[in-house]
């Protein structure tokens, strides 16, 4: 069965209602991305930082999976499908997707501010108090801008047994995640679904300029 490699990012799960990462302005929710997603952020003002991201959870919540999500789930039947996500939502998971990495963490997640491997579910509000078995404060299980990408090497093997890969929703403009598609194998075709892709068509690329939800039905023609 041929590897499937699915590279997902904001604009897989904007039309189930989730807002993607950040505005034209460069603000997200109203919010500089510094305050409430990196460490400085939280050191600075932690309760900010835990509120925004129990609005973010509060949100998942109340949205479902969309058209695309399923689509990929109905791939596995023909694929081999390794996704790897930028997204911190579940709704590959919620859909029925059986393998998907995220690279930049996990909003249903918390852990230690201690140990980055205390990590438990946490689907209710987080606040200051709320503690680990040992007595630390808990945060979100989310990569904030400086830290490092813990989960990078594997998805870099994942791309590099890719027999077809597969980008949706992404800028391409976030490191480490833009630079995977290098790891992919030169011979095996790409393709790139976006609204407004960041890659232009050659020999081996091959762009679909539309949604999620729409790209992939596309995409499926052309399998």
């Amino acid at each position: 069965m041929e590897h499937l490699v699915i590279l997902t990012g904001a604009g897989m799960s904007a039309e189930s209602g989730l807002k993607t990462f950040r505005d034209s302005n460069g603000l997200w929710e109203g919010h500089n991305v510094m305050e409430v997603a990196s460490p400085e952020g939280f050191h600075a003002n932690p309760e900010r930082v835990l509120e925004f991201y129990n609005q973010r959870r509060r949100q998942l919540i109340s949205v479902e999976p969309n058209s695309a999500h399923k689509d990929l789930v109905e791939l596995e039947a023909r694929y081999k499908v390794s996704i790897i996500t930028q997204n911190v939502d579940d709704l590959h998971e919620r859909a029925g997707s059986s393998r998907v990495l995220h690279l930049h963490g996990e909003l249903l997640k918390v852990r230690s501010t201690i140990n980055e491997e205390d990590v438990k579910s946490w689907k209710t509000d987080l606040v200051i108090g709320d503690v680990c078995e040992k007595g630390h404060q808990l945060r979100p299980h989310i990569v904030w801008f400086g830290e490092a990408v813990p989960l990078i090497e594997t998805a870099i093997q994942i791309c590099q047994t890719a027999d077809l890969l597969l980008i949706i929703g992404t800028s391409l403009q976030v490191y480490p995640a833009a630079r995977l598609i290098h790891y992919a194998p030169d011979h095996i075709p790409v393709f790139y679904i976006d609204p407004n892709p960041a890659l232009s068509s050659n020999s081996k690329i091959k762009i679909i300029t539309d949604s999620a939800t729409n790209g992939l039905k596309q995409f499926k023609t052309m399998l």
